[in-house]
Formats: structure tokens, sequence, C-alpha cells
């Protein structure tokens, strides 16, 4: 991967937006609801074996559970006919059951018809409502915005805010396969899949699209954050399809797989977050959320059946790690993870986000706390896992050009086999934690973190986790000499590691180690009221909140760094 990060905008691969292939599905977004709307129930009936007794329960379980979501965790985002609907869904199935002379065939005539309801309320709530002109809007005042705030930290005076000093370019680095995204984009379809830290991710990936020139993708936000205004003006304007996360059942998850299934189809490069939400832990993604993902295998085998074996017909799956010093939502994520008893339950949202005020304030403290944000775009790859060349072709681990369309075959013709399907996603889902861990960016802040939170667990070394988070952080001290000759071992794997091609290192990690120790010091966690790491006034290293130091710790994890201790 390039060092080199890019310093301009490129030129955009379709310059009129009547290419876009978002805009072409939102000119035919009625019809397009409706056809994902009949995939979807076919999806049901297919799964329920055409099983009138099994369709029924399906119905029933759905009724209940969304009966039980409208009680006990409404939004305000939530439609306002949500209970009229779902009255309506009982009153329907009480009929059917109370009404003894129905024949069979009227009862499943009626079952159908309410499938048909509610799988096209889903696939309308779900759909996504790209406007052009509101999109062009959004990205002049993310860049704006974001470049005024930059320059004013940067720049002294009044002038300041009007000056173009600094371009987001210095603030956030992108680096990678650039030329072989805008080239495979131009070709087939993509798919980006990115890690996930922040709430504030999905802006910063469609920053990083229109930089690159790439069209507007379309993508999966949750629907908690059509909550606030701020956020729904900017999910609705950058082509977000809602997530909500609240829904379980069998028919909302198969409307939801369909609808990205069939955008694909449809060519239009889509991105979701395969680790499903946020990272509580701070790790990187290492179990990945396999539904969305398999509708990209699910779209491959599709458009092989259609016909379209050329590269036009191709998906491409785009691994990005986005690497940040710090993030906002930690200390909350952090205790989550912590607190996770691994039963099924609800989630409070954190209320970092909670208000357009909140979002305003911690953008100023972030771009005037001169902290860089790095993302790094991976080799693109095929449905199955394999690297692909600029052309679209994929390629062997021996280099040889292969043809993805044979995996779908048998019997001569490519055909559904689900547990065919099912072992490629999971194939490729383990591929995807392979590229992140590669393409990740090591930056000072994880180094730092990483070490003095090894040295803390060494020096305690019969406690577990639980009863290490409770020591008392006045208590803890880490001799500064001590400190750097293990960051010094740390730091000289990570090169080693890079050399080998299992990682990145961010260029700010090459200089020397006292200034390196002093900007990871500088950077990490930066924004908290308590910092994870600090240097006192003995110049010894202490914490102030050893959850946090945890949480920026574990980047790290998946590297084997801990053997170092």
């Amino acid at each position: 991967m390039s060092e080199n990060y890019i310093k301009h905008k490129y030129d955009p691969i379709l310059p009129k937006k009547d290419e876009w292939p978002v805009v072409k599905l939102s000119k035919s977004r009625k019809d397009f609801i409706k056809r994902v709307a009949e995939a979807s129930k076919r999806s049901v009936l297919q799964i329920t074996g055409d099983n009138m007794a099994l369709l029924k329960e399906e119905l029933e379980t759905t009724l209940y559970r969304e009966k039980l979501r409208i009680k006990q965790n409404p939004w305000d985002v939530d439609p306002d006919d949500e209970k009229d609907f779902w009255r309506k869904v009982k009153s329907s199935l009480v009929q059917i059951s109370a009404d003894i002379n129905t024949t069979k065939t009227q009862k499943k005539k009626k079952y159908l018809e309410i499938l048909d309801d509610i799988t096209m309320r889903y696939s309308e709530e779900i759909a996504s409502n790209f406007i052009h002109s509101h999109y062009k809007v959004t990205r002049r005042i993310v860049t704006f915005g974001f470049a005024r705030l930059l320059n004013a930290a940067r720049v002294k005076g009044f002038k300041s805010v009007f000056s173009n000093q600094y371009t987001l370019q210095d603030k956030i680095q992108v680096v990678g396969e650039t030329d072989q995204i805008r080239e495979l984009a131009s070709k087939g379809t993509i798919v980006m899949v990115p890690t996930h830290f922040s709430n504030l991710d999905s802006i910063l990936i469609g920053w990083v699209i229109s930089v690159l020139g790439l069209p507007p993708f379309i993508y999966g936000a949750g629907l908690n954050l059509f909550n606030i205004g701020i956020f729904a003006y900017f999910m609705n304007a950058l082509g977000a399809y809602k997530v909500d996360r609240r829904k379980k059942n069998l028919l909302y998850l198969e409307t939801l797989k369909t609808y990205s299934s069939e955008a694909i189809q449809f060519g239009v490069h889509s991105l979701f977050f395969p680790g499903g939400t946020r990272s509580r832990s701070g790790i990187i993604e290492k179990k990945l959320k396999l539904g969305l993902l398999s509708t990209a295998v699910e779209a491959q085998r599709a458009n092989y059946q259609k016909g379209q074996d050329d590269v036009s017909g191709k998906i491409f799956i785009v691994p990005v790690t986005i690497n940040y010093h710090f993030v906002l939502e930690a200390p909350s994520l952090i205790q989550e993870h912590l607190s996770l008893t691994g039963q099924e339950r609800y989630y409070k949202e954190s209320d970092e986000f909670s208000t357009s005020y909140k979002i305003s304030k911690f953008l100023v403290k972030f771009f005037t706390k001169g902290s860089d944000i790095s993302v790094s775009i991976g080799k693109a790859m095929d449905v199955l896992g394999n690297y692909v060349d600029t052309d679209g072709n994929s390629m062997d681990r021996n280099g040889r050009v292969i043809n993805t369309r044979d995996y779908f075959i048998s019997n001569g013709k490519v055909t559904v086999d689900m547990q065919r399907e099912e072992e490629y996603t999971y194939r490729l889902g383990n591929r995807i934690v392979e590229e992140f861990h590669i393409i990740n960016r090591i930056f000072s802040s994880h180094l730092v973190a990483f070490t003095a939170f090894q040295m803390i667990k060494k020096e305690n070394i019969k406690m577990d986790l639980f009863n290490l988070l409770r020591l008392p952080e006045e208590d803890i001290v880490i001799v500064y000499d001590d400190f750097k000759k293990e960051c010094q071992k740390v730091l000289d794997k990570i090169l080693e590691l890079e050399s080998e091609g299992k990682v990145q290192a961010a260029p700010h990690l090459k200089g020397d180690l006292d200034a390196i120790i002093s900007h990871g010091l500088a950077n990490v966690g930066m924004y908290h009221a308590k910092r994870p790491l600090v240097k006192n006034e003995g110049g010894n290293i202490e914490t102030q909140d050893l959850s946090l130091l945890y949480y920026y710790h574990n980047r790290l994890d998946g590297y084997d760094l801990e053997k170092l201790f």
C-alpha cells in the first residue's frame, strides 16, 4: 500500500449525474420498491417451504415482536401509523383463524395478502430517498464546513475562517488502492466494506467517496441516527437506506437483505459495515455479520444467471479501514462492551450524538485539536475473496486468472445453491477480516496505549481483566525509561510486520522514539475528560481511565504483540 496520501480531488469518473447508478435507481424508486417487496415475499415463501402453518407462525411472530417493540422501545423516527398498521394485521390474523368456513386455499390467499402488506411496508421504510440536489448541498456543507474548522485551528486570526491554506486532504489522509477502486467502479459494481468505530464513519466515508471522484454509494445507516435532524438530512442526502436493528423478525431481515441484493444487481455501488455496528471494544472486527455480506454473493450469482458474464456484471469487494487517534464515543462503548452479558437485550444508544449541538461541538473540538485521521483503501476482491486486477480479472493465490462464474455452476449451468453460497459468504468474511488487519494503519496513539496496558497487565499478572480494570488509577505509575524500552520493542515488531506486508505503519512512526511517544500521548483519547495516558510532573506515565486505555490498546489486538511482554 502506498505511503503517499492523496493531496487533490480526483475528477469524477461519471461527470453527468444522470449516469450515476443511484440517480437511475431513485428515478425508478416506486417500481424498485415493488420489486424488492415481491422478491422478499418469494424469499420468505422459499424459507417456509410454501407451508401455510409455517407462514402463519412467521406472521404471528412478526406481529408479536413488532407490538413488543412499539411498547418497549419506541423512537421518534417511527411512523405515526405504526399502531394502526399492526392492529390491522392482528385483526386480519384473528379473522382468518376465527372463520371456520374458510377453505385452506382461501386462508393461504389471505396469509399471502398479509405477507404482501408487510414486505411492502418494510421495503418502503428501508428504501433510500436520494435527491441529487440535496447530495450536492451536503457535499459542499461537509467539505466547506470541515475545511473552515481546520483552517480556523491552524491559521491564526479572523481571516482564518476564509483561509484555504490547509485542505481536508491534509487532515484526512486517504491511502491505498485509490486508482484501482476508480478503475473498477467504471467497469463493474463496488461493495465497500469499512471498519466501524464511530458514528462519524458514514459522513467521513461519504466525503472519501466524493474526493475519489466516485459516484454516490448507497449504504445502510442505523434508523436511530434519523432521530437527529442534522444526521437525518445528511443520511438521506448521501443515499442511506434505513436499517432498524430493533427488528429481528424473518420478514424484516429478508426484506433488508433483498433490498441490498437488488440494489447491487441494479449496478448501484454499495457500502455496508460488515461488523454490523460500531466496535464496542475498540478491536478491529473479527466476527462479521454475514447477512448483508451474503447479498453480494447472491447478487453475483443472479448477475451470472441473467447472462451478465463480462466485467460489467462483476461485483468487487473493497475493504477499508478508518484509523482514528481517538473515538468520541469510546467511554460509553467500552463500558457497554464490559457490561455485556451475552444475552440479547436492547442497548440504549450512547448520547454523545444525541443532539445537533453536541455533534457540532464535537466537530469543532475534533478539527481544532489537530489530530489526523487516515482512511486505508484495500485491494479489491471478488465475492470469493480472490484479489482482482485493474481489469477486473480474478486471480488465484498463484496469480493465475480464474473465472468466478465457474464457482456458481452445477450440471453445466448457473444454479441457486444456498448451502454453497453460505460457504462462499463465510469465506469472504474471513478474507475481509484478514485484509482489515493488513491495511490497518498503526498510529503512535495505538502504540503507546498498547504498550502501557500490557505493562500494567504484566505487573498484575495474576489478575483477570475485570479485576485489573478495577485497580485504582492513582496507584498506577510506569517509569518513563521502562516505558520507552518496551515501546521500542513493540515498534520494532510493528515495523517488521509492515516489511512483511502484514500491517501499515503511519509515517510518524518512523522518527525519533521520544517524539513518537510524545505524539502518541498528545493524541490518544485527546477529547476525553479523563485521559487514557498522561505524563506526570515527574516525567513518568500515568492513566486517568484504565478502561479507556484498554479500549485504545485493543486496536493492536490480533498481531500477537502481547507475546513481547
